[in-house]
């Protein structure tokens, strides 16, 4: 709280200038009519004490940025529990209720930050945190306009479900075929990107024009490339998947944005606050 205490005695940046300065040193400035990136809650208007960055703000999440005194959540994904964060439908619902209660109860603002973080400009930052995790920028081929194959170190299956699980702090992890076959080229469909994008073939696409051993996907419908790859392996094809999930395929994106929000606003502290995969396994 000391931190806090010294940054209200300097003066303070306002929310949205902020948000502002955010959207025009990512993308040149918002780029979006109809965008999901909305304030979830609380008010731009108030003077920032800290932020915490998060793939989601879970009520965990919120609590641990009121522990650190910050009151303004950089979220990527929704707190409303829908798409577009609508909350029309939950008005009367018992979750809603308590969280938005808690929010106000400690003035905490909320922005989601997901279609500019994907799609405001040539970098994709969900997928640049990612491979700033992995340390795997080098091996990006320039055959795939988008950062989707990698050439690797040869490995097996199994042997990069020990890395991913090391290097994203997973205890389990899905794979599709065989964990002994051999894997030199990757591909990484992170977030809701392996159901497609709208097209459902285009996880398939992109293994078959690259030529693909191995897809590391985000989400999967599992009558679609899920049901591809089983097929391919259990015709003897050298192809085989890994699922993250979408929270861990996509939450380095919010951890590496921390620092490029320090270098921007050093008066003010900022945090990630690890949102952690909502699972658990028995």
């Amino acid at each position: 709280m000391a931190e806090v205490m010294a940054i209200k005695e300097k003066g303070m940046l306002k929310i949205q200038d902020i948000i502002d300065k955010i959207l025009m040193d990512m993308c040149g400035g918002a780029k979006f009519e109809q965008t999901c990136d909305i304030i979830a809650a609380g008010n731009p208007e108030n003077q920032a004490t800290g932020i915490v960055t998060t793939f989601m703000a879970t009520f965990d999440v919120i609590q641990e940025a009121v522990r650190l005194g910050a009151n303004f959540i950089i979220t990527h994904e929704p707190t409303w529990f829908t798409g577009n964060d609508a909350t029309d439908w939950c008005q009367g619902d018992s979750v809603y209720l308590a969280k938005r209660k808690y929010l106000e109860e400690h003035g905490i603002t909320v922005w989601r930050l997901h279609d500019h973080m994907h799609m405001g400009s040539d970098t994709d930052y969900i997928y640049k945190g990612l491979l700033d995790e992995l340390d795997w920028h080098q091996f990006l081929q320039p055959d795939e306009e988008c950062p989707w194959v990698y050439e690797i170190p040869e490995t097996t299956v199994a042997g990069l479900a020990e890395f991913f699980k090391k290097k994203l702090d997973m205890k389990t992890i899905q794979i599709i075929g065989d964990p002994e076959m051999k894997v030199k080229r990757a591909g990484i469909l992170v977030g809701g990107g392996s159901l497609g994008l709208g097209v459902e073939q285009m996880p398939m696409q992109v293994m078959e024009r690259n030529h693909l051993d191995l897809l590391i996907v985000g989400d999967i419908t599992e009558w679609t490339v899920c049901a591809y790859i089983n097929d391919a392996s259990q015709m003897g094809m050298n192809r085989a998947m890994l699922t993250l999930g979408h929270e861990r395929s996509e939450e380095a994106g919010m951890k590496y944005l921390a620092p490029w929000l320090s270098e921007r606003f050093p008066e003010i502290p900022v945090a990630f606050v690890d949102a952690k995969e909502p699972f658990q396994y028995l």
